[in-house]
């Protein structure tokens, strides 16, 4: 398993974001957080990548929406922000020695954080950043390889990936009161309390499972659910409407 990264940029300060923080967002706390879940990830057994740091890109430590990876192919995305669109640069020139790479055209948009992938299915949602042109270009892509590709609207969620996470290959976090659990069909769903919501972006490897800290409820679901916790800070990176899924790609 490898886990793509990028560093947090000097820019960070203006990542985009829904509403301005309470308070500013911290650069070298943010580094500290990012250095402790790469960290976490090696933990794992991921053998973590890391991109050169985009300075100029202030969303481009968030990576997981530069590429959607399966099947021998990553698909460089157009992300639905006119900003972040030259972040997918780097993301390309790190995956194509790895894999085949496909790409989007302009009427395309799509981001990483709107697909999760359970299994052969990927799950999409469809919202602001992700059209439908660029779902069409993700079915193009990876239904011929035999990876099913599923819509979901999500009309009131920045990402998909803002309220569920893949649990291997057969199961799913979800947070309550969000997505109807029939959208996922037969997947094996683990709620994760409404309240606490944020924290159903979790990053998976086998039985362990990072989870952000300070939402104790979550942690103790997933821990009846027979995995093995281990909570990571992300408050700077919540600040710019941020979890642990954005900051990694896992191929």
């Amino acid at each position: 398993m490898i886990a793509l990264t990028r560093p947090v940029p000097a820019s960070f300060a203006n990542a985009l974001c829904a509403a301005a923080p309470a308070e500013a967002i911290d650069f070298e706390q943010a580094c500290t957080q990012h250095a402790a879940y790469c960290a976490a990830l090696a933990a794992l057994g991921a053998e973590v990548v890391m991109l050169p740091v985009g300075d100029a890109l202030p969303d481009s430590c968030f990576v997981e929406d530069t590429a959607v990876v399966a099947a021998g192919v990553a698909l460089i995305t157009h992300p639905g922000a006119p900003s972040r669109r030259a972040e997918t640069f780097a993301t390309a020139d790190a995956l194509r020695t790895r894999y085949e790479l496909a790409h989007m055209d302009e009427s395309a948009t799509l981001d990483g954080g709107d697909c999760m992938r359970v299994g052969r299915t990927i799950f999409v949602g469809r919202s602001e950043r992700t059209n439908a042109a660029g779902i069409a270009r993700l079915t193009d892509v990876f239904e011929p390889r035999g990876i099913r590709v599923v819509a979901i609207d999500t009309p009131k969620l920045l990402h998909l990936k803002c309220v569920c996470a893949p649990l291997g290959d057969d199961r799913i976090t979800l947070a309550e009161g969000s997505i109807s659990r029939s959208a996922f069909g037969d997947v094996d769903v683990v709620p994760i309390p409404a309240a606490e919501s944020y924290a159903a972006n979790v990053v998976a490897i086998g039985n362990r499972v990072l989870v952000a800290d300070g939402f104790p409820r979550t942690r103790d679901v997933l821990t009846r659910a027979g995995f093995q916790v281990t909570p990571v800070a992300t408050t700077e990176f919540r600040k710019a409407d941020g979890a642990l899924t954005c900051l990694s790609i896992l191929c």
